[in-house]
């Protein structure tokens, strides 16, 4: 395990999590992020961000595959899911876009990671698109699935195709306090009916959702939940000790590191995002995943991982 500069915390063994490998913890300023480390931590760095409502399981059957390819292999739990903690009870719960970000680069300096392959979606490949364009000299290269999916929050309130606005309907529900209950009683069926109509073709098992659902019950889920999809419309106010991210980011920074975007063909919610291709500077490209849906690593985990293959090697060009 590499020393960092972050307090390294006790491991432990959580059993039916990731392979049932050992988990770590690390903290940060904010908070004690638990994480699975694969592979020699010599090998290339490759850091793996899921999204929601999903967690690190999303990537299991990638890990191997990594690992053979010489990868050393970080996948985090985001804050409020699983067991990542926040450190004092005075911290506000952001689900915020810059708070996530700024989570990564600490995660990246406790571990004395310089540089590392990005990969993400959602949630996660927002906060690893932000480190891309604000510390491109901390990223190898990067792997994102919908693209460029950096919020422009002082557009947030243009509206968007009816078909679109529909498909926002989660996020709508949470901006009220009928949604934070919704979200309280019935996380797990939200999530579950988020799982069958964003991936439509994946025909995931109860015992796949189950053990992922595990992580909805960390303490802070709801808060962080609700703070980012009302954050995201300028509903609610940011975490200060991250407001000179946000304010960088009302820019739309653009990304000039290798990059290689993805979309499902089949994807729920997010409907298609070439049209981003503008905001990669450097060497990119687009793949569509057919028969694939949002949850993109664990419906295809094979073109995933072919993917942070070919983005390693683009960056080597």
């Amino acid at each position: 395990m590499r020393q960092g500069l972050g307090c390294l915390e006790q491991s432990v063994v959580i059993k039916n999590t990731m392979r049932s490998e050992q988990i770590n913890f690390v903290r940060t300023s904010q908070l004690s992020i638990a994480y699975y480390e694969f592979g020699d931590a010599h090998g290339w760095p490759c850091i793996l961000s899921h999204g929601f409502p999903y967690d690190v399981l999303c990537f299991q059957a990638c890990i191997d595959s990594l690992v053979d390819a010489s990868a050393y292999v970080v996948v985090p739990y985001l804050r409020g899911y699983g067991p990542t903690r926040f450190l004092s009870d005075k911290t506000l719960r952001s689900g915020e876009q810059a708070a996530l970000a700024n989570d990564l680069v600490e995660l990246m300096d406790a571990l004395q990671i310089d540089r590392a392959v990005l990969a993400g979606y959602d949630w996660g490949g927002r906060a690893s698109c932000i480190v891309s364009a604000l510390w491109p000299e901390r990223v190898t290269a990067l792997v994102s699935g919908n693209s460029y999916n950096i919020q422009n929050i002082p557009q947030s309130m243009l509206p968007a195709t009816a078909a679109e606005e529909a498909s926002f309907w989660y996020q709508y529900y949470f901006h009220s306090e009928r949604g934070r209950r919704g979200l309280t009683d019935n996380r797990y069926e939200i999530a579950r009916l988020l799982w069958q109509m964003w991936s439509p073709t994946w025909q995931f098992s109860d015992a796949e959702f189950e053990a992922t659902a595990k992580s909805f019950n960390n303490n802070d889920f709801v808060d962080v939940v609700i703070h980012s999809y009302r954050h995201r419309f300028g509903l609610v106010a940011g975490d200060s000790a991250v407001a000179h991210i946000e304010a960088q980011l009302e820019q739309q920074p653009r990304i000039s590191v290798p990059a290689i975007t993805i979309d499902g063909s089949v994807d729920g919610v997010d409907k298609g995002t070439a049209h981003h291709a503008p905001q990669f500077t450097g060497p990119h490209e687009h793949r569509v995943f057919e028969d694939a849906g949002h949850n993109l690593a664990q419906e295809k985990p094979k073109a995933w991982v072919q993917a942070i293959l070919d983005a390693y090697l683009l960056s080597k060009l």
